[in-house]
């Protein structure tokens, strides 16, 4: 079976991705090389690592529907964790809403126009 090892966020604007992602993640970057390229920490415990890279074409439309393979990160509150996305220039495409049994899911894009879920695990969820 194969699992999902590394991601990779790419960035008009890699330094403003950089400063989203500390902010609201408290992710950790180190430069690679001389290449516009950064390992990215997430933390430890479960969950991977992965890197970011200047975008070499066009952002994603900012009114484009759900339709990627986002990356969802674990939060612990998921009101806050939206709170502190759009503080620091991200926005909300689609609002909380349940996944019943599982918790709670909302889809958000960075500063980048990149599309991400946010997932607060609550087994009461309705």
């Amino acid at each position: 079976m194969s699992r999902p090892v590394h991601f990779e966020i790419h960035a008009s604007d890699p330094e403003r991705a950089i400063t989203f992602y500390a902010t609201v993640f408290e992710w950790s970057f180190e430069r690679w090389g001389t290449s516009p390229y950064w390992i990215v920490s997430t933390g430890d415990g479960p969950g991977i690592d992965g890197g970011l890279t200047q975008r070499e074409g066009p952002e994603p439309a900012k009114d484009a529907p759900l339709n990627a393979c986002p990356l969802t990160m674990d939060v612990d509150h998921l009101d806050p964790a939206i709170r502190n996305v759009e503080q620091a220039g991200g926005s909300v495409v689609e609002p909380r809403r349940a996944i019943p049994g599982v918790g709670w899911v909302a889809y958000c894009r960075d500063t980048e126009g990149n599309l991400f879920g946010l997932m607060e695990n609550d087994p009461s969820a309705e």
